[in-house]
């Protein structure tokens, strides 16, 4: 029976094999999905102006927001999902899904009401001017409406991946990710929408992926099926603490945006703003490829947890830490020999605005030698439910120390400081954690003694 093999396989096929099986579909998908938002960038630059790029990047905040929901249920209710797999607990597994689409639904829903009721408010706190606000508002206004859309996809791709389906989790992520190229080439240039048209690509794209991702359900055997809802609140409760840190992951990210938008606003004018958005554009593709390490170590260490399985729950950990430090070292070696051919698919004409942004991404992509060692970690832990851990992380490298540095780096430096804040943040971080772990080493090796 398929739903057996797979639950077999997570127990006894090899820790590499599984590894790569899901690392694949996840860094697939999310790689084209991150070209797809590189593409989206382009395609705002060269059909709309630099003035609307701006715009956009200091919208994307709230589409942070959507995203960390969606990650702070998917993810909460994904690892706990597995854990009860591990556990041989179906029912109880199938009561966590339910649960958890549902609050979802309830938690983004009363979000986008309030949002869009103080609208230009909401445009101003996200660091928007009087030149570039009524492209952020045309931006924000499709995306807060339909945003649920995006966030149910998400939820269940999160879930399909744990049910031992990361193949249809990935063909979801690249449909919508393709989708979303067509439809903004076709709203952008031939029909002339504008920023209201990007953001109708988004989220008619993730409708058709969510409809796509419905076919698992038609899987014979499969585990994942919606069950009686009977909402209990430790269930819900334990959704929330366990995504906690997916949700800060996110949250940080949309904060710290906000934060460089105004660092550059301050520094440079619009152009920053203008260099950062496509940097940023830039960023979101290497950030989403680390997440698909993570996304592939999350399965495999909440069942392994689940099971009591800690040999083969280790050794997913070093794959994992391996293979995000690789990318790492590619990503910066892209970033240094690479970085004006990137910057020239945005079709800059302004000789600041390309200079600027070309030492930008130089330094800005150092933060990848240890952007990737924190994500795992962060991930790690989340999996296992050490959520406190997992949490320091995130707000170490997000939030805790970048804003501080956001303040002191460009009086030192000037833009320049700017550019290197995560690198700092994302070093001392990882230095934080090896510290950490050293100290357990030696608690165990005290114990054992």
């Amino acid at each position: 029976m398929q739903q057996k093999t797979v639950h077999q396989d997570l127990r006894n096929k090899s820790v590499h094999k599984l590894f790569v099986s899901y690392l694949i579909p996840a860094v697939l998908g999310m790689l084209l999905m991150s070209v797809n938002i590189i593409i989206d960038g382009v395609m705002v630059s060269r059909g709309v102006g630099e003035h609307a790029l701006a715009g956009v990047n200091v919208a994307l905040p709230a589409f942070s927001i959507i995203f960390s929901i969606s990650l702070w249920i998917g993810m909460g209710g994904a690892t706990l999902y597995s854990i009860a797999l591990g556990e041989n607990k179906v029912d109880r597994a199938r009561s966590i899904f339910s649960q958890s689409m549902i609050l979802a639904v309830v938690i983004v829903g009363i979000l986008m009401v309030i949002c869009l009721w103080r609208l230009e408010d909401l445009a101003n706190i996200f660091g928007a001017n009087e030149v570039i606000l009524p492209y952020t508002l045309d931006y924000l206004n499709i995306l807060l409406t339909f945003g649920i859309i995006y966030v149910l996809e998400n939820v269940l791709s999160i879930f399909i991946r744990n049910d031992g389906n990361p193949k249809l989790a990935m063909l979801g992520l690249i449909l919508t990710a393709l989708l979303n190229i067509v439809f903004n080439y076709v709203f952008i240039f031939i029909y002339g929408w504008g920023v209201e048209g990007s953001a109708l690509a988004t989220i008619i794209s993730a409708a058709i992926g969510f409809v796509v991702l419905l076919a698992h359900f038609f899987r014979k055997n499969s585990v994942l099926k919606w069950s009686k809802l009977h909402f209990k609140w430790k269930i819900v409760k334990d959704i929330l603490i366990i995504g906690f840190p997916s949700f800060v992951t996110e949250m940080s990210v949309a904060i710290i945006t906000i934060g460089f938008n105004l660092a550059f606003i301050h520094n440079a004018g619009e152009t920053g703003v203008a260099a950062f958005a496509m940097v940023n554009s830039v960023h979101s593709m290497a950030l989403l490829i680390f997440f698909g390490v993570g996304a592939a170590l999350q399965p495999l260490a909440s069942f392994n947890y689940g099971a009591q399985l800690f040999d083969r729950l280790k050794s997913a950990l070093r794959i994992a830490i391996l293979t995000a430090l690789i990318f790492g070292v590619i990503a910066v070696l892209v970033g240094l020999f690479f970085g004006e051919y990137i910057v020239m698919l945005f079709d800059v004409k302004n000789d600041f605005l390309l200079t600027l942004t070309i030492n930008g991404i130089s330094l800005f992509f150092l933060q990848y030698l240890f952007l990737g060692f924190n994500i795992v970690y962060a991930e790690y832990y989340q999996s296992i439910r050490q959520t406190a851990k997992s949490t320091m992380i995130i707000l170490s490298r997000g939030l805790i120390l970048v804003l501080p540095l956001l303040w002191i780096l460009p009086k030192w430096l000037g833009v320049n400081g700017i550019w290197l804040v995560p690198v700092a943040a994302e070093a001392i971080t990882m230095l934080g954690v090896l510290v950490m772990n050293r100290d357990k080493i030696k608690e165990v090796s005290l114990r054992k003694a």
